[in-house]
């Protein structure tokens, strides 16, 4: 079991390298998710995520005065106020925020632990089934839960997941 999970956060940390590399060339152009829809909440059949990767759909945020952008995220069906972080690996949730989106005690398993901003923390690996933003869903998102956060992240799980983000003069732009 630690075996894996070390591997599932080493493979996460290339992801966030591989992303920072993107970056520091300006934008991120990243792959088409395998499950990502906009408007219902059904899952799409094939031919319509055909469609939809042929067609893109925007989302634009502000930051706030701290060039922070915190958005009104869905997490399993309920809400969860998340701040986008691109220096993040994994989308991560408070303990709260993961009971309120059906995460029991029994089922997250601290087999971890990871250097935050607040100090180093126990990490409980997830899977969530969905994530939703405005009208994008994407499902069956890598995540974690971490004890001491102040507020759960969007974090390069999600982002990855994307055809493409930016950020730029106070104002992210995602595409899918």
């Amino acid at each position: 079991m630690i075996g894996s999970a070390l591997r599932w956060v080493l493979l996460c940390c290339g992801i966030v390298l591989i992303g920072v590399g993107l970056l520091d060339r300006g934008v991120a152009v990243l792959p088409t998710p395998a499950v990502v829809e906009s408007g219902s909440s059904a899952r799409p059949a094939a031919s319509a995520q055909q469609s939809a990767r042929q067609s893109t759909n925007t989302i634009v945020y502000s930051a706030d005065d701290r060039g922070h952008v915190i958005v009104n995220a869905a997490v399993n069906g309920r809400p969860v106020k998340m701040l986008v972080d691109m220096g993040a690996s994994l989308v991560t949730l408070t303990p709260e925020d993961a009971r309120a989106a059906g995460l029991t005690r029994g089922e997250l398993v601290y087999s971890a632990r990871v250097s935050t901003a607040n100090g180093v923390a126990r990490m409980a690996p997830i899977k969530l089934r969905e994530v939703r933003i405005d009208q994008l869903s994407v499902y069956d998102v890598p995540a974690a839960v971490i004890e001491n956060l102040n507020i759960s992240l969007l974090g390069m799980s999600f982002l990855n997941l994307l055809q493409g983000y930016e950020m730029r003069e106070g104002k992210l732009t995602i595409n899918w």
